[in-house]
């Protein structure tokens, strides 16, 4: 049996970019938030490795039996759509890890998949206020 092929929604659901509120709202206050996802909407598709988007937000593979990452890993072998993943860039001057306001379990589940598959992911960038002495 051949290996299925990812396959990705063009559009993230609503639902995708209420939680990235929710999640990044724990981060900065909710109109900051509310307006980091706003601009998500705007931004085209760029395209990375799953492995490179955990390494970019030090962040740890989840296991493969976990609910949602094993939810994901089921649409995969099933040839389901899959929705981009919505994140916040880092700032490397600054030591900021890249943010995954949402699909942290989907590109686990791509990880497990192909670590090298490409995932599709709408960047925003934060703007941090130079600090001065």
């Amino acid at each position: 049996m051949s290996k299925p092929k990812l396959k990705w929604a063009e559009k993230g659901e609503a639902e995708d970019f209420d939680a990235a509120v929710k999640y990044l709202s724990l981060l900065c206050p909710e109109t900051e938030a509310a307006a980091l996802v706003a601009s998500l909407r705007h931004w085209k598709l760029a395209e990375h490795a799953a492995k490179d988007l955990l390494r970019a937000a030090r962040l740890p593979l989840l296991p493969s039996d976990e609910s949602h990452v094993s939810e994901d890993l089921k649409r995969i072998q099933k040839a389901k759509a899959l929705a981009p993943v919505l994140l916040v860039r880092g700032d490397i001057a600054t030591g900021l890890p890249l943010i995954v306001a949402d699909g942290y379990h989907r590109i686990c589940a791509v990880c497990y998949f192909d670590e090298s598959a490409p995932i599709p992911c709408r960047i925003a960038d934060i703007v941090i206020p130079s600090r001065r002495a």
